[in-house]
């Protein structure tokens, strides 16, 4: 909504620019997998239509007519999208011979058929190289459909990638993978109807597509700003942006075709500085500084600007303007969050009474269609201050069950709380009937008219929200209240990752999966060699630390993981990792007592009940 509450529905400027170029859609009601399931439904959405519903925010409803627009686009001479295929866009640069390939989707059945899309219009030309833009799944994980490993192992397909590009790209994964992808299903709504009640899509795109997810590793790290590469003809000049959107992550300008790819970091929405399904807190203020720093680089070159997400924007001036405005948007959220927090404001307050300025809060693209201001303050105030508030009342609270058993009997008794909360929810103050009924149901989670009027007020919340993860975590919410936990519909990696995994990490990996009181007597240290890779671990009060190898340590057990081995270990797969190669030599039992002391993670974990 704009300062004087309105919106600019009349200025049709992004439905022109979604439309440009269309050069072909893919005429099937889905994507299939090879046993036939649907992991990307084209028709799930076509209810987009016409005006918006009472039950979706209106600039939501526009944010999802655009986003759902599907189909092989041109951009500019010699460069192609494919849109609307999954969460992300594929890019296809044409060069002498063959294609340069940007962001192959999440995956390998999307972005094969994204691919054959291209050539069914464009000929078959071979994929000379794959470009990662940044180290999220979304711009890597199809990479095996259209190309394969042994192609890359011959040196017929480069894969580039910004410097640093793998080990976030696997952690990611691995450390909170689990918890990631449990909320991660909230986020997308996962388990929603696909209908003006349910989902209607996620702002950056519409929801992520549900197939396989592969990784090959980069050939070419860039590994500096200015860096210059062409391949099959094709000229481009790089820009790291580290920090930003992704840990790692790049933008590159293409000087022949005056066109600027910019990654993640400009697309047609306020993005988030905190994902909901949980990250590492982003920089808002290197986030801004790389703009800028694009803007001077690549601007006065540039004719069409292009993401990873959404649809370009075409013209010097407007390329300018669309970035520019991008770039105080980062810089205004950090900038006035650092200064109110400097006069003793906390982050809720300083998301209560935030405000973009009029100019910027005019402009589509810095709506908070997947970000929102609310919940991006308060990541900046959690990434300079953290979660402590400076209030000594609530530097040591009863954790959610135990404060709502407290509370619930201060109000009264639950029974108590709910028809008050019905009088709230009656005279519109939907937070504040989510806040006590949230108390109720942890007290008495099985409290059925507490659960009833939570759920009706979250679906209503949700009903309301002009953010696409809101929306979906209102109504997530909703749905598991009424009908129950519906899990973690995806996995948290595919086999692909695992299998990139270095053995430091996967060391890291069994330490955050200790049972600590139940080796809290154990002293155990072991010798691993992972090929030339060696190093020590000791299990010691219950932490697994890993060291530099000595020959003079003494270990209990020398552990041998031969290549292709590891993979069986991170899957719990002890048998075929034994008839694969793994040797233990010592003490036969302390690869039993490692794994034995883990404890495995959850991916069925409640969240809007105890």
């Amino acid at each position: 909504m704009t300062a004087n509450g309105s919106y600019p529905f009349d200025d049709v400027q992004d439905f022109r620019d979604a439309d440009r170029g269309l050069t072909a859609t893919l005429d099937v009601a889905a994507i299939t997998n090879s046993a036939g399931q649907a992991i990307w439904d084209f028709d799930s959405y076509a209810f987009l239509d016409g005006e918006a519903p009472d039950t979706v925010h209106p600039s939501l409803w526009r944010q999802s007519q655009l986003t759902v627009k599907h189909g092989l686009y041109e951009v500019t001479d010699s460069i192609y999208q494919i849109r609307g295929f999954d969460l992300s866009n594929m890019t296809v640069v044409e060069g002498d011979t063959g294609i340069v390939v940007i962001d192959p989707l999440i995956s390998t059945e999307t972005a094969a058929a994204a691919l054959a899309l291209y050539r069914e219009h464009r000929g078959d030309r071979p994929v000379v190289a794959v470009i990662y833009t940044h180290c999220h799944v979304d711009h890597f994980g199809g990479v095996k459909g259209i190309v394969s490993q042994e192609e890359v192992d011959a040196g017929t397909v480069q894969i580039i990638a910004p410097e640093g590009f793998l080990e976030p790209a696997i952690a990611e994964n691995l450390y909170a993978g689990t918890a990631m992808s449990r909320r991660a299903g909230y986020m997308y709504g996962a388990a929603l109807p696909r209908n003006p009640r349910g989902g209607v899509g996620a702002g950056l795109g519409q929801t992520t597509s549900t197939g396989t997810v592969t990784l090959i590793e980069p050939t070419v790290d860039i590994t500096a700003t200015g860096q210059e590469l062409t391949v099959d003809g094709i000229r481009m000049v790089f820009q790291l942006a580290p920090g930003t959107e992704a840990p790692a992550e790049m933008h590159f300008h293409f000087p022949d075709l005056r066109a600027l790819c910019i990654a993640e970091n400009a697309t047609h929405t306020l993005h988030n500085l905190l994902t909901l399904r949980g990250a590492v807190v982003r920089d808002p203020h290197g986030w801004s500084h790389y703009l800028g720093e694009a803007i001077e680089m690549f601007a006065d070159d540039t004719d069409v600007v292009f993401a990873s997400h959404h649809w370009p924007t075409w013209g010097a001036e407007r390329v300018r303007h669309f970035l520019q405005t991008q770039r105080e948007m980062y810089a205004y959220l950090h900038d006035q969050t650092l200064r109110m927090l400097n006069r003793g404001f906390t982050g809720p307050e300083i998301a209560e009474q935030f405000q973009l300025p009029p100019k910027l809060d005019e402009a589509w693209n810095t709506h908070g269609y997947y970000g929102s201001v609310s919940h991006n303050v308060k990541a900046i105030y959690q990434r300079y201050l953290g979660w402590f508030d400076g209030n000594p009342s609530r530097l040591w609270q009863h954790p959610p069950e135990a404060a709502a058993v407290r509370y619930v009997e201060f109000m009264g008794g639950a029974d108590a709380v709910v028809e008050k909360a019905r009088k709230s929810f009656a005279e519109g103050d939907l937070r504040r009937t989510a806040q006590v009924l949230d108390h109720v149901v942890f007290a008495e989670p099985e409290h059925e008219a507490a659960r009833a009027l939570l759920a009706d007020t979250l679906e209503k919340l949700g009903f309301g929200s002009e953010n696409g993860p809101w929306r979906n975590f209102f109504l997530s919410g909703a749905m598991e209240l009424r009908t129950g936990n519906f899990g973690t519909p995806t996995a948290a990696s595919g086999y692909d990752i695992v299998s990139h995994l270095q053995p430091e990490m996967f060391i890291d990996g069994l330490a955050i999966q200790i049972d600590a009181a139940k080796v809290w007597d154990l002293d155990i240290t072991t010798r691993w060699v992972f090929g030339e890779t060696r190093f020590v671990t000791r299990l010691h009060n219950g932490v697994l630390l890993r060291s530099r190898d000595r020959d003079d340590t003494e270990v209990a057990a020398t552990i041998t993981v031969p290549d292709g081995v590891l993979v069986h270990l991170v899957t719990g797969d002890i048998a075929a990792a034994q008839a694969a190669g793994l040797k233990v030599t010592g003490d036969a039992t302390v690869l039993g007592t490692i794994l034995g002391a883990l404890q495995r993670p959850d991916p069925d974990f409640n969240i809007v009940t105890p």
